[in-house]
């Protein structure tokens, strides 16, 4: 299938991150076809309608890793025809290992999907090499498919250090990168010069965009729980870069912030991680704007006072979105 690799400088905006959505035996293991694929298309739709910019779906709160074969290769149908080229659709394809990340990815090709959001095979953790080999071999094996590094640490057991990012910039496939931090976003940007777009979390967003002026785009989970925050951080960093005045971007982020703090069991980015599916699920169904529905097993399972965090910044991101919407 041809296709133009996507230039990174054309990848901007509010690119929403989605989960899986699940029918209502999915926690259940014996349970077959668990995607809702009616709410799939209604969420692209609706994501679209917003003023989204872009897609990116079936990392860890997409369930990539626990859904099977056929699942995913519905889901990534369900996406690519509900968009309808109207923005770009990247499918998580990570699996165990090599040859089957590259068969899946080759698949998603073929359904129509733009890129592919990809993290490090989940087993060993790697080292600088092999996690570089990776990307490389997957490159080179489907050398049409665009490329997001899925760079989460606590996932891949990787710390995709500034080497890492040298290395995989030279990859004209690799366009841009799912990315976590502010901490080492000025040495990771002096060493892709300028060859992937990195995408920080919303939270991080205004941060990142006045440290660098490269940094016009982010990544969005919060986007399912009312798109209307996602896009109003968007416009609001995008208005302040033009007109030098940060004082409503700022504004915007002492009323955002605060949304984030419940979503981390004692304020922990690595307790938050081991429970990550489960917490983000309960978010967004909190949010009441998307049904994400029920976790997929073994990760299904989660103490009760960090579920109840989660609902709260769900209800709380949704409470924001409806006093924006009372505001226009």
């Amino acid at each position: 299938m041809a296709r133009t690799l996507i230039d990174p400088n054309d990848v901007k905006g509010a690119w929403a991150i989605i989960p899986t959505p699940a029918k209502d035996n999915a926690s259940d293991w014996r349970a077959t076809n668990t995607v809702d694929l009616d709410e799939t298309a209604r969420v692209v739709n609706g994501l679209i309608d917003a003023g989204i910019n872009g897609i990116l779906s079936m990392g860890t709160l997409g369930e990539a890793a626990t859904m099977t074969h056929d699942e995913k290769l519905d889901f990534m149908k369900a996406l690519v025809d509900a968009a309808a080229g109207r923005v770009p659709i990247f499918v998580g394809t990570t699996c165990i290992n090599t040859r089957d990340t590259v068969a899946l990815t080759r698949q998603a090709l073929e359904l129509g999907a733009d890129g592919t959001m990809l993290g490090i095979p989940m087993w060993c953790a790697p080292s600088l090499d092999v996690a570089v080999q990776f990307y490389k071999d997957v490159a080179e094996a489907v050398p049409e498919m665009n490329i997001a590094i899925y760079a989460n640490p606590e996932a891949f057991k990787f710390d995709f250090p500034r080497g890492f990012w040298g290395q995989v910039a030279e990859l004209p496939q690799v366009v841009t990168a799912k990315y976590i931090g502010v901490g080492n976003l000025l040495p990771d940007l002096a060493a892709i010069r300028g060859r992937i777009k990195l995408l920080p979390i919303d939270f991080d967003y205004y941060g990142a965009a006045r440290m660098d002026d490269s940094i016009d785009a982010f990544w969005s989970s919060g986007a399912v729980c009312h798109p209307l925050v996602t896009t109003t951080l968007r416009d609001l960093v995008s208005q302040a870069r033009a007109s030098g005045d940060w004082s409503a971007a700022r504004a915007f982020m002492g009323r955002l912030g605060p949304t984030a703090a419940p979503l981390f069991p004692n304020g922990s980015f690595k307790e938050f991680s081991t429970y990550n599916i489960a917490l983000e699920k309960a978010r967004m169904n909190a949010g009441g704007w998307m049904n994400a529905g029920p976790v997929r097993p073994p990760y299904h399972l989660c103490p009760e006072p960090y579920l109840e965090g989660a609902r709260l910044s769900g209800r709380m991101w949704a409470e924001l979105g409806k006093a924006l919407e009372a505001e226009k």
